[in-house]
């Protein structure tokens, strides 16, 4: 049950609400990057492998497989789970009305920027060429995860495996990570391990379990703290504006989907999208 002052949410996060473009005030956009890190801000293209380069070791770190999903005025958070893919919530990628309401459709993968690096500013940026969804996840929910296929492959980059072969246990330690802001939080956007705690509820396509969640941490993923795999990402959440406070909190299970993974596999493989079946909701 919601406490008084909640809501409950799908964890996107509009700028215009003003929910996540605190550093916005400062006049630093979502593609900016600190003047002084000049041209080794952000990874090369290696033209004959249609890579990017290795990073400077002073710029990547473990953690940086958590990444800032921005279309338009919309901002999520995602996983790199290979050099070339993304894992996010469905409901980031799908398009929206004047009204700032889901669409049964995606946006067009040109729309959709991945920002690297999860300080208050990216030392690096990534452009997407394929979105693959299921057929539902508009909102929230069930189907609520996407796979972003990117222009290039990131070298020097960590990425996460997501747990496909078994499903998450309940009791089992889950800790979300997201770059969300809340309304009352103090400092600005950045990457932040969130409060979670052992999952209370699995079910077909979903998991529940008390979590601190902030509008801008959807997509992002909710991590095994025993093994480290990525047993789903966060989809929902009851929030009251302090990242503080635990309260029921919603997440899709990644093995539910395993069929999205293999055929984004093949788009990354040379595949066109257009050509893999669709991905259907039961």
């Amino acid at each position: 049950m919601l406490s008084l002052g909640q809501t409950w949410v799908a964890c996107a996060a509009l700028a215009l609400a003003g929910c996540s473009r605190f550093i916005g005030a400062h006049g630093a956009g979502p593609s900016s990057v600190p003047a002084a890190l000049g041209d080794q801000s952000a990874p090369f293209l290696d033209d004959a492998s249609h890579e990017l380069g290795a990073l400077p070791p002073s710029l990547a770190n473990d953690d940086d497989y958590v990444v800032r999903i921005v279309v338009g005025s919309l901002t999520c958070s995602g996983a790199l789970i290979q050099d070339d893919r993304v894992l996010t919530a469905h409901h980031c990628v799908a398009a929206r009305d004047e009204n700032g309401r889901s669409l049964n459709r995606n946006v067009q993968p040109g729309q959709v920027r991945v920002e690297l690096g999860g300080d208050y500013l990216p030392w690096g940026e990534a452009t997407v060429r394929a979105l693959l969804t299921p057929s539902c996840g508009y909102v929230s929910g069930e189907g609520d995860l996407a796979i972003l296929v990117l222009d290039h492959r990131l070298t020097g980059v960590a990425t996460r495996r997501a747990r496909l072969e078994a499903s998450p246990g309940k009791r089992e330690a889950v800790e979300p990570i997201g770059f969300g802001r809340c309304a009352l939080s103090s400092d600005g956007v950045h990457r932040k391990h969130r409060a979670g705690g052992p999952i209370e509820l699995v079910s077909q396509g979903r998991f529940r379990l008390s979590a601190a969640i902030c509008p801008g941490d959807s997509g992002g993923p909710a991590v095994s703290t025993e093994s480290g795999d990525i047993l789903g990402v966060i989809s929902a959440s009851a929030m009251d504006g302090d990242e503080r406070t635990r309260d029921r909190s919603e997440f899709v299970r990644v093995d539910r989907w395993r069929s999205l993974f293999a055929y984004a596999a093949l788009v990354s493989a040379g595949t066109s999208s257009s050509e893999v079946p669709p991905i259907e909701c039961q």
